[in-house]
């Protein structure tokens, strides 16, 4: 087996209401049936509105109080907070849970590849829709069909470093379910779940790095694209699943 990426180079900078899956078709070169399409989380989120402006932000006095604590732009914090259902923690860095149930630093509010200086990006809405909307999309204007996952850089609980991970995943499972099947000696697997999406992030970052202009990558000769299409909400862990919370 075989697994090939590719990043697509050339795209322009994305505003407000960009055709982005035509955008992605113009530069990609042949796209093929089964293909999948990994998309930073960016410029999704760009081609949907999805900024605000500082210098319109009135903090409240729990920003004003967590950025004190933090030394932050206490507008910054707002923009947090608004995005946020919990604060989970607020020692050196804001941890929050986002409306759409992430679990991440500063609910995936960045300032970095912002085209104003005092601008900043939001997480898509509903990052499975964007997902959607690509795919069908894609498969309108191209005719083919492949899946997309929509990845944005995260940090991780128990090791160092980032690493993308998938927010949105349409077209294709979010994960492999091995439970049930033997393994190489014929023993039953007890609770391998593989996050296929999130592996296909991670190893597209590797193409789109933070400064490269790469924000799609092409994968090629995935197998399990002919599953079950899933999602990237089943990618989060259940609170009462998840031992940290």
């Amino acid at each position: 087996m075989t697994l090939a990426l590719r990043g697509v180079e050339g795209l322009p900078e994305i505003h407000p209401g960009d055709d982005l899956a035509a955008l992605i078709l113009q530069h990609s070169g042949q796209l093929q049936s089964g293909d999948v399409v990994v998309v930073a989380q960016k410029v999704v989120s760009k081609a949907e509105g999805r900024i605000r402006t500082l210098s319109a932000v009135t903090p409240s006095e729990q920003a004003i109080g967590l950025a004190l604590k933090l030394e932050a732009d206490p507008r910054m914090v707002q923009v947090i907070l608004d995005e946020t259902t919990r604060v989970v923690r607020d020692d050196r860095v804001l941890i929050v849970e986002t409306h759409q149930g992430f679990v991440c630093a500063n609910a995936g509010v960045d300032r970095s590849n912002v085209v104003g200086a005092d601008d900043v990006c939001l997480l898509p809405v509903d990052c499975d829709a964007s997902a959607r909307g690509l795919h069908e999309r894609i498969k309108t204007l191209g005719g083919v069909h492949v899946g997309v996952v929509v990845s944005d850089t995260f940090g991780r609980a128990w090791r160092m470093g980032l690493v993308n991970v998938a927010l949105g995943v349409a077209g294709m499972p979010a994960v492999l379910d091995y439970r049930g099947r033997p393994d190489d000696f014929g023993m039953p697997l007890q609770a391998t779940v593989v996050a296929i999406a999130d592996e296909l992030a991670a190893a597209s970052e590797l193409l789109m790095g933070k400064t490269r202009r790469v924000p799609v990558v092409i994968v090629h000769g995935l197998e399990e694209l002919d599953g079950a299409p899933g999602s990237g909400q089943e990618l989060v862990r259940p609170s009462e699943l998840d031992l940290f919370r």
